[in-house]
Protein backbone atom coordinates (compact mmCIF):
# COMPACT_ATOMS: atom_id res chain seq x y z
CA UNK A 1 0.00 0.00 0.00
CA UNK A 2 1.43 3.15 -1.11
CA UNK A 3 1.92 5.69 1.84
CA UNK A 4 0.39 9.06 1.07
CA UNK A 5 2.40 12.10 2.65
CA UNK A 6 0.61 15.09 3.72
CA UNK A 7 2.36 18.42 2.90
CA UNK A 8 3.08 20.50 5.66
CA UNK A 9 4.04 23.99 5.55
CA UNK A 10 7.75 25.41 7.60
CA UNK A 11 8.33 28.40 8.11
CA UNK A 12 11.43 29.96 8.31
CA UNK A 13 12.64 30.26 11.40
CA UNK A 14 13.97 33.61 11.12
CA UNK A 15 9.65 34.35 11.03
CA UNK A 16 9.05 31.90 13.23
CA UNK A 17 10.94 34.35 15.68
CA UNK A 18 9.44 37.52 15.65
CA UNK A 19 7.46 37.28 19.00
CA UNK A 20 10.73 36.61 20.92
CA UNK A 21 12.90 39.06 19.08
CA UNK A 22 10.53 41.54 19.69
CA UNK A 23 10.38 41.28 23.22
CA UNK A 24 13.59 40.39 23.75
CA UNK A 25 14.53 43.92 21.92
CA UNK A 26 11.66 45.47 24.35
CA UNK A 27 12.86 44.02 27.04
CA UNK A 28 16.62 45.84 26.34
CA UNK A 29 15.05 49.02 25.37
CA UNK A 30 11.47 50.09 25.73
CA UNK A 31 10.99 50.44 22.08
CA UNK A 32 13.02 48.23 20.23
CA UNK A 33 10.23 45.77 19.70
CA UNK A 34 8.26 48.23 18.42
CA UNK A 35 10.72 49.22 15.94
CA UNK A 36 11.54 45.74 15.18
CA UNK A 37 7.80 45.73 14.18
CA UNK A 38 8.28 48.17 12.19
CA UNK A 39 5.94 50.59 14.13
CA UNK A 40 8.34 53.34 13.86
CA UNK A 41 6.18 56.38 15.53
CA UNK A 42 5.08 53.85 18.52
CA UNK A 43 8.30 52.91 19.37
CA UNK A 44 9.48 56.66 19.22
CA UNK A 45 7.01 57.24 21.60
CA UNK A 46 8.38 54.47 23.80
CA UNK A 47 11.87 55.41 23.63
CA UNK A 48 10.90 59.06 24.41
CA UNK A 49 8.79 58.15 27.59
CA UNK A 50 11.82 55.54 28.33
CA UNK A 51 13.41 58.20 27.89
CA UNK A 52 12.33 60.89 30.33
CA UNK A 53 11.24 58.38 33.14
CA UNK A 54 15.47 57.76 33.43
CA UNK A 55 16.32 60.77 33.08
CA UNK A 56 13.69 61.65 35.79
CA UNK A 57 14.28 58.62 38.00
CA UNK A 58 18.40 58.03 37.75
CA UNK A 59 18.94 61.09 40.29
CA UNK A 60 16.01 60.20 42.50
CA UNK A 61 15.78 56.65 42.86
CA UNK A 62 18.77 55.75 44.82
CA UNK A 63 18.34 59.25 47.29
CA UNK A 64 14.30 57.80 47.67
CA UNK A 65 15.19 54.35 48.68
CA UNK A 66 17.45 55.34 51.14
CA UNK A 67 15.41 57.92 52.49
CA UNK A 68 12.19 55.88 52.84
CA UNK A 69 14.48 53.29 54.43
CA UNK A 70 16.89 55.29 56.58
CA UNK A 71 14.66 57.89 57.20
CA UNK A 72 17.91 59.97 57.80
CA UNK A 73 21.15 59.84 59.58
CA UNK A 74 21.93 63.50 60.39
CA UNK A 75 19.86 65.98 62.47
CA UNK A 76 20.48 69.46 62.01
CA UNK A 77 22.68 71.26 64.31
CA UNK A 78 25.19 73.92 64.76
CA UNK A 79 28.70 73.85 63.92
CA UNK A 80 31.64 75.57 64.83
CA UNK A 81 33.24 77.17 61.47
CA UNK A 82 36.45 79.76 60.93
CA UNK A 83 35.58 80.59 64.87
CA UNK A 84 31.24 81.09 64.07
CA UNK A 85 28.44 79.16 64.74
CA UNK A 86 26.68 78.51 61.51
CA UNK A 87 23.72 76.33 61.24
CA UNK A 88 24.00 72.77 59.51
CA UNK A 89 20.78 71.55 57.51
CA UNK A 90 20.42 67.81 58.37
CA UNK A 91 17.95 65.17 56.82
CA UNK A 92 14.20 65.91 57.05
CA UNK A 93 12.51 62.28 58.00
CA UNK A 94 9.69 63.61 56.79
CA UNK A 95 10.65 65.13 53.46
CA UNK A 96 12.21 62.08 52.73
CA UNK A 97 9.76 59.83 53.13
CA UNK A 98 6.84 61.52 51.27
CA UNK A 99 9.66 62.21 48.64
CA UNK A 100 10.61 58.83 48.52
CA UNK A 101 6.88 57.64 48.05
CA UNK A 102 6.16 60.04 45.01
CA UNK A 103 9.51 58.62 43.22
CA UNK A 104 8.76 54.86 44.08
CA UNK A 105 5.08 55.76 42.71
CA UNK A 106 6.32 57.20 39.56
CA UNK A 107 8.81 54.19 39.09
CA UNK A 108 5.78 51.94 39.63
CA UNK A 109 3.93 53.74 36.40
CA UNK A 110 6.81 53.50 34.32
CA UNK A 111 7.33 49.98 35.52
CA UNK A 112 3.81 49.29 34.41
CA UNK A 113 4.41 50.69 30.86
CA UNK A 114 7.91 48.85 30.86
CA UNK A 115 5.60 45.77 31.01
CA UNK A 116 3.15 46.96 28.52
CA UNK A 117 5.97 47.65 26.11
CA UNK A 118 7.33 44.02 25.94
CA UNK A 119 3.52 43.18 25.53
CA UNK A 120 2.97 44.75 23.03
CA UNK A 121 6.23 43.59 21.24
CA UNK A 122 5.39 40.13 21.65
CA UNK A 123 1.87 40.52 20.29
CA UNK A 124 2.67 42.14 17.45
CA UNK A 125 5.72 39.42 16.62
CA UNK A 126 3.06 36.71 17.25
CA UNK A 127 0.60 38.52 14.44
CA UNK A 128 3.67 38.67 11.96
CA UNK A 129 4.73 35.25 12.30
CA UNK A 130 0.85 34.62 11.40
CA UNK A 131 1.40 36.12 8.35
CA UNK A 132 -0.89 39.59 9.28
CA UNK A 133 -0.05 43.11 9.27
CA UNK A 134 1.46 44.97 12.07
CA UNK A 135 -1.44 47.44 12.52
CA UNK A 136 0.38 51.04 11.97
CA UNK A 137 0.17 54.73 13.85
CA UNK A 138 -2.91 55.53 12.48
CA UNK A 139 -4.80 52.16 12.69
CA UNK A 140 -3.56 51.88 16.20
CA UNK A 141 -4.46 55.80 17.18
CA UNK A 142 -8.31 54.63 15.34
CA UNK A 143 -8.41 50.97 17.60
CA UNK A 144 -6.96 53.72 20.68
CA UNK A 145 -10.01 56.00 20.05
CA UNK A 146 -12.54 53.45 18.89
CA UNK A 147 -12.01 50.05 20.84
CA UNK A 148 -10.24 51.60 24.20
CA UNK A 149 -11.78 55.22 24.26
CA UNK A 150 -12.99 54.56 28.17
CA UNK A 151 -9.53 53.63 29.30
CA UNK A 152 -8.14 56.08 27.75
CA UNK A 153 -9.58 58.64 29.54
CA UNK A 154 -10.02 57.11 32.90
CA UNK A 155 -6.36 56.90 32.65
CA UNK A 156 -5.96 60.30 33.11
CA UNK A 157 -8.53 60.72 36.47
CA UNK A 158 -6.34 57.23 37.75
CA UNK A 159 -3.12 59.24 37.85
CA UNK A 160 -4.82 62.40 39.59
CA UNK A 161 -6.58 59.29 42.41
CA UNK A 162 -3.00 57.40 42.38
CA UNK A 163 -0.76 60.98 43.36
CA UNK A 164 -3.21 62.65 44.98
CA UNK A 165 -5.38 59.91 47.05
CA UNK A 166 -3.49 56.79 46.92
CA UNK A 167 -0.22 58.69 47.75
CA UNK A 168 -1.03 60.52 50.87
CA UNK A 169 -3.18 57.61 52.10
CA UNK A 170 0.32 56.01 51.58
CA UNK A 171 1.81 58.99 53.25
CA UNK A 172 -0.53 58.47 56.32
CA UNK A 173 -0.29 54.78 56.63
CA UNK A 174 4.00 54.37 57.10
CA UNK A 175 3.65 57.29 59.86
CA UNK A 176 1.60 54.99 62.05
CA UNK A 177 4.90 52.83 61.76
CA UNK A 178 7.36 55.47 62.76
CA UNK A 179 7.90 57.41 66.41
CA UNK A 180 6.94 60.82 64.34
CA UNK A 181 5.84 62.89 67.77
CA UNK A 182 6.74 65.73 69.95
CA UNK A 183 8.54 66.37 71.88
CA UNK A 184 11.65 64.29 70.62
CA UNK A 185 11.12 63.01 67.23
CA UNK A 186 9.47 66.37 65.51
CA UNK A 187 12.10 66.98 62.75
CA UNK A 188 14.25 68.62 61.45
CA UNK A 189 15.69 68.83 65.38
CA UNK A 190 15.45 65.42 65.32
CA UNK A 191 14.99 62.26 63.45
CA UNK A 192 12.25 59.75 63.39
CA UNK A 193 12.95 56.13 63.07
CA UNK A 194 10.97 53.44 62.10
CA UNK A 195 9.25 51.54 65.36
CA UNK A 196 7.08 49.14 63.25
CA UNK A 197 3.46 47.91 65.40
CA UNK A 198 4.80 49.76 68.29
CA UNK A 199 2.00 52.56 67.87
CA UNK A 200 -0.75 50.33 67.33
CA UNK A 201 0.30 47.88 70.75
CA UNK A 202 0.58 50.93 72.68
CA UNK A 203 -2.68 52.48 71.57
CA UNK A 204 -4.15 49.09 73.11
CA UNK A 205 -1.62 48.52 75.65
CA UNK A 206 -0.67 51.11 77.60
CA UNK A 207 -3.43 52.68 80.08
CA UNK A 208 -2.78 55.93 79.55
CA UNK A 209 -4.08 55.41 75.65
CA UNK A 210 -5.60 52.29 75.84
CA UNK A 211 -8.60 54.06 78.22
CA UNK A 212 -8.97 56.73 76.25
CA UNK A 213 -9.22 55.24 73.08
CA UNK A 214 -11.72 52.43 74.04
CA UNK A 215 -13.56 55.59 75.68
CA UNK A 216 -13.74 57.48 72.36
CA UNK A 217 -14.00 55.06 70.56
CA UNK A 218 -17.42 53.12 72.26
CA UNK A 219 -18.88 56.55 72.46
CA UNK A 220 -17.96 57.05 68.44
CA UNK A 221 -20.28 54.18 67.72
CA UNK A 222 -22.79 55.31 70.21
CA UNK A 223 -23.13 58.87 68.52
CA UNK A 224 -23.10 57.00 64.93
CA UNK A 225 -25.84 54.84 65.96
CA UNK A 226 -28.40 57.62 67.61
CA UNK A 227 -27.06 59.99 64.94
CA UNK A 228 -27.93 57.68 62.06
CA UNK A 229 -31.51 56.37 63.36
CA UNK A 230 -32.76 59.74 64.54
CA UNK A 231 -32.18 61.88 61.80
CA UNK A 232 -32.94 58.53 59.77
CA UNK A 233 -36.53 57.77 60.96
CA UNK A 234 -36.80 61.77 61.73
CA UNK A 235 -37.54 62.19 58.00
CA UNK A 236 -39.44 59.39 57.67
CA UNK A 237 -41.83 60.44 60.27
CA UNK A 238 -41.37 64.42 58.44
CA UNK A 239 -42.41 62.59 54.90
CA UNK A 240 -45.18 60.45 56.19
CA UNK A 241 -46.93 63.48 57.33
CA UNK A 242 -46.71 65.52 54.76
CA UNK A 243 -47.60 63.02 52.61
CA UNK A 244 -50.93 62.20 54.60
CA UNK A 245 -53.96 62.82 52.71
CA UNK A 246 -55.72 66.05 53.68
CA UNK A 247 -52.51 67.95 54.61
CA UNK A 248 -52.93 71.41 53.37
CA UNK A 249 -49.83 73.73 52.26
CA UNK A 250 -47.47 70.67 51.59
CA UNK A 251 -45.32 72.70 49.40
CA UNK A 252 -44.81 75.40 52.35
CA UNK A 253 -44.39 72.02 54.56
CA UNK A 254 -41.43 71.01 52.65
CA UNK A 255 -39.89 74.81 52.40
CA UNK A 256 -39.95 75.00 56.00
CA UNK A 257 -38.31 71.86 56.96
CA UNK A 258 -35.79 71.98 53.86
CA UNK A 259 -34.40 75.86 55.38
CA UNK A 260 -32.19 74.29 57.62
CA UNK A 261 -30.49 72.23 55.54
CA UNK A 262 -29.98 75.27 52.94
CA UNK A 263 -28.51 77.34 55.71
CA UNK A 264 -24.70 76.84 56.13
CA UNK A 265 -23.83 74.28 58.58
CA UNK A 266 -20.99 76.56 59.97
CA UNK A 267 -23.77 79.47 60.95
CA UNK A 268 -26.17 77.13 62.56
CA UNK A 269 -23.93 75.08 64.51
CA UNK A 270 -22.07 78.69 66.01
CA UNK A 271 -25.96 79.91 66.49
CA UNK A 272 -26.81 76.47 68.12
CA UNK A 273 -23.49 76.83 70.36
CA UNK A 274 -24.96 80.61 71.79
CA UNK A 275 -28.61 79.05 71.91
CA UNK A 276 -27.44 76.31 74.02
CA UNK A 277 -24.96 78.89 76.64
CA UNK A 278 -25.86 77.10 80.22
CA UNK A 279 -25.03 80.92 81.38
CA UNK A 280 -26.32 83.48 78.67
CA UNK A 281 -28.12 81.04 76.39
CA UNK A 282 -31.91 81.75 75.94
CA UNK A 283 -33.10 78.36 76.52
CA UNK A 284 -31.89 78.74 79.53
CA UNK A 285 -33.32 82.01 79.99
CA UNK A 286 -36.57 81.03 79.09
CA UNK A 287 -36.63 78.09 81.04
CA UNK A 288 -36.10 80.04 83.72
CA UNK A 289 -38.95 82.18 82.86
CA UNK A 290 -40.97 79.54 83.35
CA UNK A 291 -39.52 78.43 86.77
CA UNK A 292 -37.51 75.62 85.27
CA UNK A 293 -33.77 75.49 86.20
CA UNK A 294 -31.49 75.81 83.36
CA UNK A 295 -29.88 73.06 82.12
CA UNK A 296 -25.95 72.66 81.44
CA UNK A 297 -26.22 71.87 77.92
CA UNK A 298 -22.50 72.07 77.07
CA UNK A 299 -20.90 71.64 80.48
CA UNK A 300 -21.77 68.41 81.95
CA UNK A 301 -20.69 65.20 79.81
CA UNK A 302 -24.23 64.09 79.82
CA UNK A 303 -25.75 67.19 78.55
CA UNK A 304 -23.29 67.61 76.21
CA UNK A 305 -23.92 64.28 74.65
CA UNK A 306 -27.17 64.90 74.40
CA UNK A 307 -27.31 68.32 72.87
CA UNK A 308 -25.29 67.04 70.01
CA UNK A 309 -28.15 64.63 69.13
CA UNK A 310 -30.35 67.39 69.20
CA UNK A 311 -28.78 69.31 67.28
CA UNK A 312 -27.78 66.64 64.59
CA UNK A 313 -31.61 65.70 64.07
CA UNK A 314 -32.07 69.58 62.93
CA UNK A 315 -29.33 69.53 60.61
CA UNK A 316 -29.72 65.71 59.42
CA UNK A 317 -34.06 65.42 59.64
CA UNK A 318 -34.04 67.42 56.12
CA UNK A 319 -31.58 65.16 54.25
CA UNK A 320 -33.51 62.17 55.30
CA UNK A 321 -36.98 63.78 54.56
CA UNK A 322 -36.14 64.45 50.89
CA UNK A 323 -34.92 61.15 50.32
CA UNK A 324 -37.97 59.73 51.67
CA UNK A 325 -40.54 62.17 49.57
CA UNK A 326 -38.45 60.85 46.80
CA UNK A 327 -39.14 57.27 47.59
CA UNK A 328 -42.78 57.63 48.30
CA UNK A 329 -43.89 58.94 45.24
CA UNK A 330 -42.58 55.60 43.44
CA UNK A 331 -44.46 53.42 45.78
CA UNK A 332 -47.39 52.55 43.38
CA UNK A 333 -50.52 53.42 44.63
CA UNK A 334 -52.85 49.84 43.47
CA UNK A 335 -50.30 48.16 46.13
CA UNK A 336 -52.26 51.13 48.70
CA UNK A 337 -55.40 50.42 47.28
CA UNK A 338 -55.44 47.09 47.39
CA UNK A 339 -54.38 46.64 51.23
CA UNK A 340 -57.34 48.84 51.77
CA UNK A 341 -59.67 46.43 50.19
CA UNK A 342 -57.94 43.80 52.14
CA UNK A 343 -59.07 45.73 55.46
CA UNK A 344 -55.38 46.75 56.27
CA UNK A 345 -54.69 49.60 59.04
CA UNK A 346 -52.98 52.46 58.66
CA UNK A 347 -49.99 51.19 60.71
CA UNK A 348 -50.35 47.72 58.62
CA UNK A 349 -49.95 49.57 55.02
CA UNK A 350 -46.80 51.26 56.44
CA UNK A 351 -45.32 47.91 57.88
CA UNK A 352 -45.69 45.96 54.98
CA UNK A 353 -45.57 48.33 51.96
CA UNK A 354 -43.96 51.59 52.67
CA UNK A 355 -41.50 50.73 55.10
CA UNK A 356 -39.85 47.85 52.99
CA UNK A 357 -39.84 50.35 49.86
CA UNK A 358 -38.47 52.59 51.52
CA UNK A 359 -35.46 50.29 52.93
CA UNK A 360 -34.75 48.57 50.09
CA UNK A 361 -34.26 51.66 48.22
CA UNK A 362 -32.47 53.87 51.03
CA UNK A 363 -30.06 50.99 52.51
CA UNK A 364 -26.97 52.18 50.65
CA UNK A 365 -27.59 55.54 51.25
CA UNK A 366 -28.04 54.49 55.41
CA UNK A 367 -24.89 53.05 55.55
CA UNK A 368 -23.28 55.90 54.02
CA UNK A 369 -24.83 58.09 56.45
CA UNK A 370 -23.83 55.63 59.60
CA UNK A 371 -20.27 56.66 58.14
CA UNK A 372 -20.79 59.87 57.57
CA UNK A 373 -22.03 60.05 61.07
CA UNK A 374 -19.00 58.02 62.48
CA UNK A 375 -16.34 60.60 61.11
CA UNK A 376 -18.91 63.61 61.49
CA UNK A 377 -15.86 66.29 62.36
CA UNK A 378 -18.25 69.58 62.06
CA UNK A 379 -21.25 69.23 64.26
CA UNK A 380 -18.83 68.48 67.25
CA UNK A 381 -16.02 70.46 66.28
CA UNK A 382 -18.02 73.63 66.20
CA UNK A 383 -20.70 72.97 68.86
CA UNK A 384 -18.53 71.45 71.71
CA UNK A 385 -15.17 71.51 70.65
CA UNK A 386 -15.18 67.97 72.24
CA UNK A 387 -15.90 69.37 75.72
CA UNK A 388 -16.49 69.05 78.50
CA UNK A 389 -12.53 67.82 79.19
CA UNK A 390 -11.83 64.43 80.93
CA UNK A 391 -9.34 64.68 83.30
CA UNK A 392 -8.72 61.03 82.34
CA UNK A 393 -8.44 60.93 78.95
CA UNK A 394 -5.25 61.59 76.64
CA UNK A 395 -6.13 65.10 74.70
CA UNK A 396 -9.59 64.27 74.40
CA UNK A 397 -13.42 66.06 75.90
CA UNK A 398 -16.47 64.13 76.49
CA UNK A 399 -18.26 64.27 73.51
CA UNK A 400 -14.81 63.41 71.18
CA UNK A 401 -15.31 61.34 68.19
CA UNK A 402 -12.63 59.45 66.88
CA UNK A 403 -12.00 62.00 64.17
CA UNK A 404 -12.11 64.82 66.59
CA UNK A 405 -9.52 63.03 68.81
CA UNK A 406 -7.32 62.30 65.66
CA UNK A 407 -7.57 66.50 64.99
CA UNK A 408 -6.54 67.50 68.16
CA UNK A 409 -3.29 64.72 68.09
CA UNK A 410 -2.26 65.71 65.27
CA UNK A 411 -2.40 69.44 65.18
CA UNK A 412 -2.45 70.49 68.42
CA UNK A 413 -0.21 68.17 70.20
CA UNK A 414 1.82 66.77 66.87
CA UNK A 415 1.59 62.61 68.47
CA UNK A 416 1.04 62.33 64.26
CA UNK A 417 2.09 58.98 64.97
CA UNK A 418 -0.70 58.13 66.99
CA UNK A 419 -3.40 60.03 65.20
CA UNK A 420 -2.22 58.02 61.85
CA UNK A 421 -2.86 54.70 63.88
CA UNK A 422 -6.22 55.97 64.76
CA UNK A 423 -6.80 56.99 61.52
CA UNK A 424 -5.95 53.38 60.00
CA UNK A 425 -8.69 51.91 62.78
CA UNK A 426 -11.41 54.70 61.83
CA UNK A 427 -11.12 53.18 57.83
CA UNK A 428 -11.13 49.43 59.07
CA UNK A 429 -14.27 49.92 61.11
CA UNK A 430 -15.75 52.10 58.36
CA UNK A 431 -14.76 49.76 55.72
CA UNK A 432 -15.55 46.48 57.02
CA UNK A 433 -19.00 47.47 58.66
CA UNK A 434 -19.81 49.56 55.27
CA UNK A 435 -18.88 46.14 53.16
CA UNK A 436 -20.43 43.58 55.32
CA UNK A 437 -23.76 45.28 55.92
CA UNK A 438 -24.02 46.41 51.99
CA UNK A 439 -23.52 42.85 50.92
CA UNK A 440 -25.96 41.69 53.50
CA UNK A 441 -28.82 44.49 52.61
CA UNK A 442 -31.80 43.70 49.99
CA UNK A 443 -30.25 46.66 47.81
CA UNK A 444 -27.18 44.20 46.88
CA UNK A 445 -28.92 40.43 46.72
CA UNK A 446 -31.86 42.05 45.03
CA UNK A 447 -30.64 44.74 42.76
CA UNK A 448 -33.41 43.95 40.05
CA UNK A 449 -36.55 43.86 42.18
CA UNK A 450 -37.62 47.26 40.86
CA UNK A 451 -36.99 47.98 37.48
Amino acid sequence: MKQQHVPVTVKPNRERQHRMTAAVLSLVLQGLGQLYNRQWIKGICFLILEGVGLAYLIPRLNQAVWGVWTLGEQTQRFVKVNGSTVLQQGDHSIFLLLNGIIVLLVFFVLLLLYIFNIRDAYITGKLREEGKQATGASASLRYLLDKQFPYLFLSIPALGILFFTIMPILFTITLAFTNYSAPDHIPPAKLVDWVGFKTFTDLIQLKSWSHTFFGVLTWTVIWAILATVTTYFGGVLVALLIEQKGIRFKKLWRTIFILPYAIPQIISLLLMRNLFNGQFGPINTYMKAFGLEGLPWLTDPFWAKVTVVIVNMWIGIPVSMVLILGVLTAIPRDLYEAAEVDGASGFQKFRIITLPFIMFATTPVLIMQFAGNFNNFNVIFLLTNGNPLRGDYQYAGSTDLLVTWLYKLTLDNNKFNMASAVGIIIFLIIASFSIWNFRRSKSFKEEDMIQ
